[in-house]
């Protein structure tokens, strides 16, 4: 798995998983929440399955790679 996810990127969506991940424990309580964990597991590998289909690389250190 060649990483595609920049350094911005990974950090919007580190940021997204943990909010979503709070809304489990504060303000609608819904499981739906837990979706934040997928997102936050996708930064920390920092490939996305979505992107490779897709063609799309905000890895700027990966970009000289190819």
């Amino acid at each position: 798995m060649e990483k595609n996810i920049g350094t911005v990127d990974k950090a919007l969506r580190i940021l997204v998983g943990l909010v979503l991940i709070a809304l489990v424990f504060v303000g609608p309580q819904t499981a739906w929440g837990w979706i934040g964990l997928p997102v936050i597991l996708i930064a920390a590998f920092g490939w996305c399955p979505l992107y490779k289909v897709l063609g799309v690389n905000t890895c700027s250190k990966c970009k000289t790679a190819e």
